[in-house]
């Protein structure tokens, strides 16, 4: 068997063109090449694991990312993250939104990036669609692509007027999509402590559900609509 070659790795002047004039993204316009959070759309952060879960559950949420720990020591220790492109002021509301569903501090695995914030531009989508893993030398690659001319404005979970409506009416709303991401959150983190993999290099947390996971996966009465 033949073996399997390296993707060919585009320009670094095609992919910064791709994201500025594409989708009209604003960047760093420095190598390694990072986009700008807070302009046309925040982050949410979560680990890949959670992460999975979520996409299982939610088909539509705008553009994804899989950002791969870097090297050395330190990034050894760290797990690979999932970053969901949500609307531009997103990351503002994320500890209101928490504090709301009763989440508090339990969800400290589910984070956002916004205004001030970068994340690392991923490698180009190849013919449009995810371009699967990342290379070895690529931090991060897209899961679902963006499309340009509608993942800033019409695709992106918000929350507001016209939540929930998206593009095409498949976005779900931004507070759906937080009690979704912490809930898997806190899941795969008890999943980690049963299967004996330590978490004291992210933070320990109690491993219990708040009140909106438990509505969630049913196991109290509902007294509201997630």
């Amino acid at each position: 068997m033949a073996p399997a070659l390296p993707r060919p790795r585009a320009p670094r002047a095609t992919v910064r063109r791709w994201y500025e004039e594409e989708l009209g993204w604003a960047t760093t316009g420095t190598q390694p090449l990072e986009l700008l959070t807070g302009v046309r759309f925040d982050v949410l952060e979560m680990p890949a694991d959670a992460g999975g879960a979520v996409l299982r559950r939610v088909p539509r949420t705008g553009p994804v990312a899989l950002l791969r720990p870097g090297g050395g020591a330190k990034a050894a220790q760290d797990r690979p993250k999932l970053l969901l492109l949500i609307a531009a002021g997103g990351a503002e509301e994320l500890p209101g939104i928490l504090d709301w569903l009763e989440w508090g501090t339990l969800a400290a695995d589910l984070t956002a990036r916004g205004a001030g914030g970068r994340m690392p531009a991923p490698a180009l989508p190849s013919r449009g669609r995810a371009s699967g893993d990342c290379g070895p030398r690529e931090a991060a690659g897209w899961v679902r692509p963006p499309r340009p001319g509608y993942e800033a404005e019409n695709s992106l979970p918000t929350t507001g007027i016209g939540a929930g409506i998206g593009d095409g009416g498949g976005a779900p709303d931004l507070v759906r999509l937080v009690s979704t991401a912490a809930t898997e959150c806190h899941r795969a983190r008890l999943v980690r402590a049963r299967n004996g993999q330590s978490d004291r290099a992210y933070g320990d947390q109690p491993l219990a559900f708040s009140n909106a996971s438990r509505m969630s996966a049913g196991t109290r009465p509902r007294s509201l609509t997630l």
